[in-house]
């Protein structure tokens, strides 16, 4: 056995420069991903959906609510922050039904009768303040559904403004024969009522249960995968296995690196049976997650599972042991920001977005999403959650196996701990 103290460590300066320069980077990196992102979401706000429809029947020639969506889009015809989207109600109704849209702006059927009813020119009696409604969806998002919602009241607001200016001026002097409330009404007629455009039960987190069942089954597999990795280690005999004040060792079993990696590939895809059985079971049986097509969660759990654990195993395989901090800020530090559920990646700036194309959890969560929020519709974020993770799985196999393989044939096989005794220290 060695005699120098183990304390005398301390005093090696590449141990410090080291352990400083990597967590040094993580800590900057982790503050880039996850503080950058958010700063400043309203002004990397680019052409976030927004719904745009005019039901408004009209009365003869008028129809106000036509000159208000035509306003609306020619007022931010010069910006991109918003991207307004025309359509009608039932269409409406199926864009929210997928996610498509934060919330949309509705000019109601009697739009244009409330408001000539203000002038007392065609109808009698308490005149009735005519609405536009602004509908909101948090399942889209909560940070996302809110920056729709400011900004589909505030043209609502600003549209309001306007026919009042228009009926002000074509009533001229005959506002002085109109009741007073009417001339109050009159500049600016319409009122701004918010609802729910696509509601969930109560148990959805408020839309937030589809990104962190989604960040609970990457997490899951990224985790396990770490403890698959040491644990084939030590059944293969490679590392010794620390249980408490216990050390187990076991005869060492030669195997190649493509061969291990396919031992913990092997066990992963047995276990995410049991996880993302186990996942479920916890968020939906035990916490009461709101929840339907049970069967179809369950395989997509098992399969997210699986995909996370077999990625981060390669990852783990291929950069040894600073493969966990690769593994961290691919499956933690970048996907988190662009997972689209906090900040919706049209508040994100350019870089960020990029990343969202590939990341792991923004795939998984639209999946998710659509099984818990959308009934399970394919165009609303299964489909591509469905390929998006095949196409991961496949790169993660091609990416591991391959370079395993060409560590393999190079000779960079691994050093058994039995073939690396210790070195005593000389004689005095």
């Amino acid at each position: 056995m060695s005699g120098i103290p183990p304390f005398r460590v301390l005093r090696a300066k590449p141990l410090w420069i080291a352990n400083g320069v990597i967590t040094g980077v993580l800590a900057l990196l982790f503050a880039v991903f996850y503080v950058g992102a958010n700063i400043d979401p309203v002004d990397h706000l680019t052409k976030l959906p927004v719904g745009l429809v005019n039901a408004d029947e009209g009365v003869g020639r008028v129809n106000l609510g036509a000159r208000i969506t035509e306003s609306i889009k020619k007022a931010t015809s010069g910006g991109d922050k918003i991207d307004w989207k025309v359509m009608d109600e039932k269409e409406l109704t199926e864009e929210l039904g997928k996610g498509k849209l934060f919330g949309a702006l509705v000019v109601p059927a009697d739009f244009t009768a409330s408001v000539i009813a203000l002038t007392g020119t065609a109808t009698t009696g308490a005149p009735v303040r005519p609405t536009l409604t602004v509908l909101t969806n948090q399942s889209a998002g909560s940070l996302g559904s809110g920056l729709a919602r400011t900004a589909t009241t505030q043209a609502a607001e600003n549209a309001s403004l306007q026919v009042g200016k228009e009926l002000t001026a074509r009533t001229g002097t005959a506002q002085a024969k109109l009741p007073a409330a009417a001339r109050v009404l009159l500049a600016d007629p319409a009122a701004v009522t918010v609802k729910d455009g696509h509601p969930l039960d109560s148990h959805s987190g408020l839309g937030l249960t589809a990104f962190y069942y989604a960040l609970t089954l990457v997490v899951v597999g990224m985790l396990s995968a770490n403890v698959i990795s040491g644990q084939v280690d030590h059944a293969l005999g490679y590392t010794h296995n620390d249980m408490g004040p216990l050390r187990l060792h076991r005869p060492l079993i030669r195997a190649t690196r493509v061969q291990t990696l396919a031992i913990g590939s092997t066990l992963m895809a047995g276990l995410s049976l049991l996880m993302g059985t186990v996942v479920m079971m916890g968020a939906v049986g035990i916490m009461g997650m709101d929840a339907s097509h049970l069967p179809l969660l369950w395989l997509y759990s098992v399969c997210a599972v699986a995909v996370a654990g077999i990625g981060a195993l390669s990852l783990l395989a291929v950069f040894g042991t600073p493969g966990m901090l690769v593994v961290t800020l691919v499956f933690i530090g970048m996907a988190v920001p662009t997972a689209g559920a906090t900040t919706p990646l049209e508040a994100l700036p350019g870089f960020y977005r990029f990343l969202a194309e590939f990341e792991p959890l923004r795939q998984i969560t639209g999946g998710i999403r659509s099984i818990l929020y959308y009934d399970a519709q394919g165009d609303a974020g299964l489909t591509r959650g469905w390929g998006m993770m095949a196409a991961a799985l496949v790169a993660a196999a091609l990416f591991g196996f391959g370079v395993l393989r060409w560590y393999d044939r190079k000779g960079l096989h691994r050093i058994p701990v039995e073939a690396t005794p210790e070195k005593t220290a000389a004689p005095a």
